[in-house]
């Protein structure tokens, strides 16, 4: 293929190439976790240091042999439980590569030339209904992004909006929008000093997301409550919300963490939680916007008996302004994909329509949709949809309730070995080892009792190559935890894998 471009020897021709690819999917359960250094190693040395002027016809061989060893099994291992990582189905990597074949750029309707768009409307009714969201309600105001990280921006970014509209207009400013005149000027204007955004244990995404937007990470301020006895969560401060949302003078958003990372937690117990919340956010004007990127999943749910904490730590999420969710996680699609779902039709194309781009317009049709590329960050999209609707159409609400049981039920059980472990210990505000259970969603968080093993636990459980874990602390102490995202799970080998790890570890 070298220096030859023409289009007769640039036939889409992908057999020999899929070939190479199944040939590279061995059993996902004889896979390390991570590759050995010596391979990694080996495989940088292989790099191409500078461009040549001539191509190499062996660019696959170097794809295959060389790069492809040297990658983690992150999203190939189910045994891989670091960073919520979730893998890939196999309906999700066929869209995929569809996606990639036709590389569309799903941008505007074009519906006399391309199906894009409204496959991708139709994902994310899929996704309302995966959640049991009213696609009445959210349906016109939803999209794609690269991820929760972008779709908390988009939350930020069209609550500000939001709040300071209100604030505009109670104070009978003529500056109503801030997409359009400016933070700085508008917040001036109706005599505003500060935008805050409140929240529990929110993901580091938020302060970043908050920088971006202008709000500034200093201004990100804490509620969080006392734990309460019997209680799945650090939950919100009632009293300190409202004295933060009475200071004068001040804007604020309200987050509220649906699945907090480091714990699974989350940040209410309860739909009463929720109609106290929406009474006190509408009383001063507050946008509520959800960080669900895992933790929404738990909408699935409907056992009380086995899942009762979880179940009440997703009610009433409905009555939040906005929602961001992440599909490379418990979906389990292709990085990267986000969602983000929004009730208020307007504010999003309010603060990301395109200008006067008239080549950006969409085709004249009865469509009523907001084109994607005005109701979110990007321009040029790619087609993160394909892959979605792909999953949800073979599985449906049934196959990812089963995979979300799987998961959570081998958390459990990882759970119930260390909690009458000698070597190792649970971290949870649990008196009890039902209590434990009741509590742990699919993230396991632990150290080991003996300090200078604890110091090396991490390093010392992923030298095994058999699971990977990732390191955290808690209270000032080194920590491991395990994420439990894969949609391949299998709860009693996986639980025999893990458990043979940790005696391994805990004999050496």
């Amino acid at each position: 293929m070298a220096n030859d471009t023409s289009s007769s020897d640039n036939q889409l021709v992908l057999s020999p190439f899929f070939e190479k690819l199944n040939n590279l999917q061995i059993s996902r359960r004889a896979l390390p976790t991570l590759p050995e250094e010596g391979t990694i190693a080996q495989a940088r040395k292989s790099l191409l240091k500078f461009l040549e002027a001539e191509g190499h016809d062996g660019w696959d061989e170097h794809l295959t042999s060389d790069i492809a060893p040297a990658l983690n099994a992150g999203s190939l291992s189910p045994n891989y439980y670091g960073f919520v990582t979730g893998g890939c189905t196999i309906p999700a990597l066929f869209g995929d590569m569809l996606a990639s074949v036709y590389d569309q750029n799903v941008q505007v309707h074009l519906p006399n030339q391309t199906i894009a768009t409204d496959v991708e409307a139709c994902a994310l009714n899929m996704l309302l209904d995966l959640f049991r969201f009213d696609r009445d309600v959210w349906g016109q105001s939803s999209t794609f992004t690269t991820g929760a990280t972008a779709s908390n921006v988009l939350g930020l970014a069209m609550g500000r909006e939001w709040v300071l509209r209100r604030k505009a207009e109670e104070r009978g400013s003529h500056l109503l929008s801030v997409a359009e005149h400016g933070i700085h000027e508008v917040m001036a204007d109706i005599g505003l000093r500060k935008f805050q955004i409140v929240s529990t244990w929110p993901h580091s995404s938020i302060a970043k997301a908050a920088s971006i937007i202008g709000m500034g990470r200093a201004n990100l301020i804490s509620v969080q409550g006392t734990l309460e006895p019997g209680g799945f969560t650090m939950r919100i401060d009632f009293n300190r919300l409202e004295a933060e949302a009475q200071v004068d003078n001040v804007a604020t958003i309200l987050v509220i963490s649906a699945g907090e990372v480091n714990t699974g937690r989350f940040a209410t117990n309860g739909l009463e939680d929720m109609k106290r919340l929406r009474a006190i956010c509408d009383r001063y004007g507050i946008w509520i916007h959800v960080d669900g990127a895992f933790g929404l999943f738990g909408r699935l749910l409907s056992d009380e008996a086995e899942f009762g904490e979880i179940v009440r730590g997703c009610q009433g999420l409905e009555l939040a302004d906005s929602i961001t969710g992440d599909g490379h996680k418990l979906l389990n699609v292709p990085y990267d994909c986000g969602f983000y779902f929004c009730r208020h039709k307007g504010i999003p194309e309010e603060v990301f329509r395109n200008g006067n781009a008239v080549y950006l317009t969409s085709a004249a049709s009865e469509d009523t949709r907001p084109s994607p590329l005005n109701i979110g960050i990007e321009n040029s999209r790619r087609f993160r949809a394909l892959p979605v609707y792909a999953t949800l159409l073979a599985y449906g609400r049934g196959g990812y309730l089963d995979m979300l049981q799987r998961q959570i039920r081998l958390a459990r059980k990882v759970v119930a070995d260390l909690w009458d472990s000698e070597v190792y210990h649970v971290l949870s505000d649990a008196t009890s080892k039902t209590e434990a259970l009741e509590r742990t969603f699919m993230v396991v968080l632990f150290s080991a009792r003996d300090d200078n093993l604890n110091a090396d636990l991490v390093r010392r459980i992923n030298a095994t190559r058999k699971i990977y874990v990732s390191g955290t602390s808690w209270e000032g102490r080194s920590a491991a935890r395990i994420a439990i995202a894969n949609w391949n799970v299998d709860v009693d080998k996986d639980h025999k894998i893990i458990q043979s790890v940790l005696n391994e570890v805990a004999e050496r």
